[in-house]
């Protein structure tokens, strides 16, 4: 084999590294996301209202909407 094909098939396999861990790191924010949901609603439960926890967040009510959407 040859250095040019050599070079290939290792950046080959870096890409195949990137895309695993790209995979890995996607289904991670999804179970935050889930775990992050679940939090807020429990506030919410609690008498907190979306812009109070907008305020503590820093966030707008909406992005709270969005959160709590997912």
């Amino acid at each position: 084999m040859n250095r040019s094909n050599q070079s290939h098939e290792e950046t080959i396999e870096r890409i195949k590294e990137v895309r695993a861990q790209a995979i890995e790191h996607t289904r991670q924010a999804r179970r935050f996301a889930v775990e992050r949901r679940d939090l807020m609603q429990g506030l919410i439960e609690d008498g907190w209202s979306q812009a109070d926890i907008a305020r503590e967040l820093g966030v707008t009510r909406q992005a709270i909407q969005k959160m709590l959407s997912f």
